[in-house]
């Protein structure tokens, strides 16, 4: 992924106020960041730690999604659960369910979209093997190549966003 800067990032996003978009707080660490590694970018926002973000890269230009994450813990017997972007196994809490409102009228009138995704948005570095989950099974064997992963993912990803910029 490409460097982003931070208006880059704040006039990306479909499905929320650009006050909302001017509002929100950037990863603590951007300066930081390892966009080679990155296909994505995804944060829980520092100020605001209900929300999350996701920035796509497109050829038209970066896409940016807000999510909300869930008030309270999830409560569920489930002791592991998968990420739907990336298919990382992790501990049940390694794994939550965002709700991203619709972009456009649909959004604004309270629709939404969720889906699981692994809580710290870190999914393309669990893909390369760069970060592991806590549950030792969290990576499930593969016959499929580095690139064979990403693109799915990337398509997951993909499918995803045009479900919230469909509206």
């Amino acid at each position: 992924m490409e460097p982003l800067s931070e208006k880059q990032i704040r006039s990306s996003f479909v499905n929320c106020t650009k006050g909302e978009a001017a509002r929100l707080r950037t990863p603590p660490d951007f300066a930081e960041l390892p966009w080679d590694d990155l296909d994505f970018l995804g944060w829980v926002d520092p100020g605001a730690p209900l929300r999350a973000h996701l920035v796509i890269p497109r050829a038209e230009g970066p896409l940016g999604i807000t999510l909300r994450v869930p008030a309270q813990g999830r409560t569920s017997a489930v002791k592991s659960s998968l990420c739907q972007i990336c298919l990382t196994g992790h501990a049940s809490s390694g794994v939550t369910l965002l709700a991203a409102p619709l972009a456009g009228a649909r959004g604004r009138d309270g629709n939404t979209v969720g889906i699981y995704l692994c809580a710290d948005l870190a999914c393309p570095l669990y893909v390369r093997g760069k970060r592991l989950p806590k549950l030792r099974s969290g990576r499930y064997e593969e016959s499929l190549t580095l690139d064979e992963r990403v693109a799915r993912m990337t398509a997951n990803l993909d499918a995803f966003a045009a479900k919230v910029a469909a509206g």
